[in-house]
């Protein structure tokens, strides 16, 4: 009787634990899979913002040990894209949203969220031996559409211009294209390339080039390539881009820069974005060669 009686205490404790086990693991299998989506984010799109957006999601994730941000870049328009299919879960553009954009979104039921989170000059740069140290709104946009193709045309040497330019999936093209070139095509000779990057490469190695590319990375740069100050008109006086003239309006060539969301965001698309805005986040905005947007 005893031992009838202790087996079956024991067979009541086995299954008592067998259901406590059951019921939890499919809670703990489901706590743990949100907290695994809550820590891992993608930031796609400008390659103009590849540095900053990397700059922040180092400092987000110090601050938070176990989140996971992914930072790539590919220009405006494909980060653009990837957020309307659903592949990352914030945008970074250096452009506003186009409408043909905006009405994909909505057909796909997403209703797209902007923040501007910096500023940002567009520098045009030469190799260092060039002697040319300004140019107008007006020249830039004859050199960048063909009218102008030697250097002696703007007050230079002799030697021919090589345009360099940034693909037409990039936000700066589309930019400049917009507020300089005054949305002309631009020159068939134009070398378009793939990154920032490779347009500081190019000016550095080849004396006749000339390319924009924004103030963060021109600084970064520093003496492999040479800034030319920008003149509205030939009236006008020649400026500098710095985080003064841009945020005064003094500099001709400068934008805001963006973080997209579908819709108002949560999680840790929020985390990330009240991080950049803080105070900590426009810090590293000042660092990184860019302007702060407060």
């Amino acid at each position: 009787m005893r031992n009838r009686i202790k087996i079956g205490l024991s067979s009541i404790i086995i299954l008592g634990l067998a259901l406590i086990l059951g019921c939890s693991r499919p809670e703990d299998k489901g706590a743990g899979n949100v907290r695994e989506e809550e820590q891992s984010l993608t930031v796609k799109g400008s390659d103009t913002m590849v540095h900053l957006v990397s700059a922040w999601a180092e400092g987000y994730m110090k601050a938070n040990p176990r989140a996971d941000v992914s930072v790539t870049g590919g220009g405006t328009g494909t980060g653009i894209a990837a957020l309307i299919n659903g592949t990352t879960d914030i945008c970074a553009a250096s452009r506003s949203m186009e409408e043909k954009e905006k009405k994909l979104a909505e057909q796909k039921g997403i209703t797209p969220k902007e923040f501007a989170v910096a500023l940002d000059g567009i520098a045009i740069v030469v190799h260092p031996a060039n002697p040319v140290n300004e140019l107008s709104l007006e020249q830039l946009r004859k050199i960048y559409t063909g009218v102008y193709t030697n250097w002696s045309q703007v007050a230079g040497p002799d030697m021919g211009i090589i345009v360099l330019s940034r693909e037409s999936s990039s936000g700066t093209y589309i930019f400049f294209q917009e507020h300089v070139l005054r949305k002309e095509d631009y020159a068939q000779t134009a070398r378009l390339m793939p990154a920032t990057s490779a347009i500081i490469q190019s000016a550095t190695a080849d004396q006749g080039s000339i390319g924009y590319v924004g103030i963060g990375y021109a600084a970064e740069a520093k003496d492999k390539i040479k800034i030319v100050n920008v003149k509205m008109d030939d009236k006008s006086a020649a400026v500098t881009p710095s985080e003064e003239t841009v945020k005064s309006g003094a500099y001709p060539i400068a934008r805001p820069l963006y973080l997209y969301t579908k819709g108002e965001p949560s999680g840790m698309s929020k985390g990330f974005i009240d991080f950049a805005l803080s105070p900590e986040g426009q810090k590293v905005v000042r660092d990184t060669g860019y302007v702060t947007i407060k």
